[in-house]
């Protein structure tokens, strides 16, 4: 594992990040030496575990700058609220950050696919997409806070998949 110290910044305090889609975000810049050790002449988003602190992170993505950071090549890893109450930690403090690249697969949720199962037109649609497409799918499905939300969940997948439809699709569809 690598090991080293980052400052828990946040965009839209400083006036020269036009991308309103990150306004507000908490994140640590990753020192490119350390993302060539983790996976070299990597330039895309890839999956990290470890320690922020004393609080155990896994299957964390590492995300590219782009024009944002001030050194080419850079990464970062957003800070969600769970990171946060994990460390006691916000914008302005420091982090003792300890990574080694993760390559462990995410797991499907079970119901899903028992459910995919008894579909063979859904399953093998589902088996066409790339594993991160595959994902979005498990992980909106065991985001559900309820029976009844994980259940219609599961339907409008199963159904969507059936039809030939990826996730983003499935969500459009579903909300007309």
């Amino acid at each position: 594992m690598l090991s080293f110290t980052a400052l828990i910044q946040k965009f839209g305090t400083n006036d020269e990040y036009a991308d309103r889609s990150i306004f507000g975000w908490a994140y640590i810049e990753i020192p490119t030496d350390v993302t060539d050790a983790l996976r070299p002449g990597q330039k895309t988003s890839f999956r990290v575990k470890g320690t922020l602190d004393n609080h155990t992170i896994k299957q964390v993505a590492l995300i590219p700058m782009g024009v944002a950071a001030e050194t080419p090549g850079a990464f970062m890893i957003p800070i969600n609220a769970q990171m946060r109450r994990g460390t006691g930690k916000d914008a302005g403090a420091t982090l003792r950050v300890t990574l080694a690249f993760d390559d462990s697969s995410l797991p499907q949720s079970a119901e899903f696919m028992l459910c995919l199962d008894d579909d063979p037109a859904a399953l093998a649609y589902f088996k066409t997409l790339p594993k991160g497409h595959q994902n979005y799918f498990s992980k909106w499905i065991e985001q559900a806070k309820t029976v009844e939300t994980k259940t219609k969940r599961i339907t409008q997948a199963v159904t969507a998949l059936g039809m030939g439809l990826g996730y983003g699709e499935m969500i459009r569809y579903f909300k007309k």
